[in-house]
């Protein structure tokens, strides 16, 4: 019969619950970091499997922000690649400068070998499916170009899979026996190869090189957001190329990469003008976090791109919560 691991908080000190599910889900996923969203008592579980080569997990939680950042990946012992299927509730995920929000049926792909994050702002249920890098790319070319891509559910392939994934966990944790459950694997693989094939981002010719350096140079950008000097003329040296090589390399997206470090750094202070750990924090400090040294320049973008001032933005949303 199926072997499942269970996890629940139920019964903890609530002062450790939060603890304790971190590190459950490091133990089974890649390693973490979280915060709590709102002051209030913690619950959640999380049950999985390994099912051939594959592992599948059902992952309960409250409001939260995960985090997968560089210093963990550094210690991530293996490369999976994680389809996030969400099951109820909302989440927002967040990887290569790309942010994807999933309702109840949808999914997306992320890269344990680089950093990401994933925000849940009221109770929540996941199916988290495991998939080792070299097994992923026997069916899709180039996944690390598919992460935090929205894949809703509505209808088509994504639909089936969606409702295959969580018919399959259902059947599993009931009565389905391992050598069964792993002949699956190829249905499940199989479906999503066909979920993503009619996009852009998963022909072959995406992995190539100057995928390679892209991925690189977005890395280093996202890394390094809160330096003021972060320019062009910066990345190219620390990516070891030319600068012309780099805008070259940005030629074909929708922004230039001044204007995807400007998007990326207004996105990240209007998180922090929402979060609750923020709040005695004034504008300008958080504009300065983030690398940008005039607060009238600040105000003039963050207007333009947010139709509010940082402080009516801040106050709105404050309002609204």
């Amino acid at each position: 019969m199926a072997t499942v691991e269970s996890f629940s908080m139920a019964g903890l000190d609530p002062h450790r619950k939060l603890t304790n599910r971190h590190d459950r889900a490091c133990e089974g996923f890649a390693p973490l970091g979280s915060d709590r969203a709102e002051n209030r008592a913690f619950d959640g579980s999380i049950a999985r499997a390994s099912i051939g080569d594959l592992t599948l997990a059902e992952v309960h939680s409250e409001a939260q922000i995960v985090r997968h950042a560089r210093a963990h990946v550094a210690r991530t012992r293996s490369s999976p690649f994680f389809l996030h299927l969400q099951m109820e509730g909302e989440s927002i995920h967040r990887q290569d400068g790309r942010e994807a929000l999933l309702r109840a049926g949808d999914f997306t792909l992320c890269d344990s070998t680089r950093h990401y994050e994933l925000e849940f702002r009221g109770p929540n249920r996941m199916l988290v499916l495991g998939i080792p890098d070299a097994i992923l790319r026997r069916h899709l070319a180039c996944p690390e170009c598919l992460v935090a891509i929205p894949m809703a559910s509505g209808s088509g392939v994504c639909s089936l899979l969606s409702r295959f994934l969580r018919n399959f966990w259902s059947e599993y944790q009931k009565q389905m026996d391992p050598p069964t459950a792993a002949r699956v694997n190829t249905a499940i693989l199989e479906l999503l190869a066909a979920a993503y094939a009619d996009l852009p981002q998963s022909r072959s010719d995406h992995s190539s090189l100057a995928t390679a350096h892209r991925i690189r140079i977005i890395n280093f950008i996202e890394a390094n957001l809160n330096d003021p000097e972060l320019t062009p003329t910066r990345i190219a040296d620390a990516c070891k190329m030319t600068t012309r090589y780099l805008h070259h390399l940005f030629s074909d997206q929708d922004e230039t990469v001044a204007r995807y470090i400007l998007r990326r750094r207004l996105e990240a202070c209007s998180r922090a003008l929402l979060s609750p750990a923020q709040r005695g924090r004034t504008v300008t400090a958080i504009a300065f976090d983030y690398g940008f040294n005039s607060p009238t320049h600040f105000g003039r973008v963050f207007r333009s791109k947010f139709g509010a001032t940082p402080r009516e933005f801040r106050r709105e949303k404050a309002a609204a919560a």
